[in-house]
């Protein structure tokens, strides 16, 4: 079972750095190119950093047989950032619905169940990852 204490000081620092930037950003610039980008990067960072302790605790809480590593922790978190940079821009084109918004969570979420599928059926428990 994977300790709490790496992902909460990560997704504290990720959130604390991510959150700022959003706020500097939105509060002190011009939405020029560079600060929409630049948005978008720190945007990520504040949305993975926030869910990333709340994955954490959900796979410890939730956990199976064997658990999860910690690599799969990171990417769900980062697909949250994901979605969210990507629901994001297509609001700022002014193009995202209600069913764009649906259909693209459920297409994430089917591509990360399907990562975990093949993950699953290479484990190997009792065998090192080495070998």
């Amino acid at each position: 079972m994977l300790p709490l204490s790496p992902f909460i000081l990560a997704g504290f620092l990720l959130a604390i750095v991510g959150w700022g930037g959003v706020a500097v950003l939105v509060f002190f610039t011009l939405p020029t190119l560079g600060p929409r980008w630049l948005f978008m990067l720190f945007l990520l960072q504040a949305l993975s950093g926030t869910v990333m302790p709340l994955i954490a605790l959900i796979h410890r809480r939730f956990a199976g047989k064997y658990g999860v590593e910690g690599t799969v922790i990171v990417r769900q978190a980062i697909w949250v950032g994901v979605y969210g940079d990507i629901l994001v821009w297509l609001m700022m084109g002014r193009v995202m619905t209600t069913q764009m918004a649906v259909f693209l969570g459920l297409g994430f979420v089917l591509i990360e169940f399907f990562l975990r599928m093949r993950e699953r059926s290479h484990f190997q428990p009792g065998v090192p990852e080495n070998e």
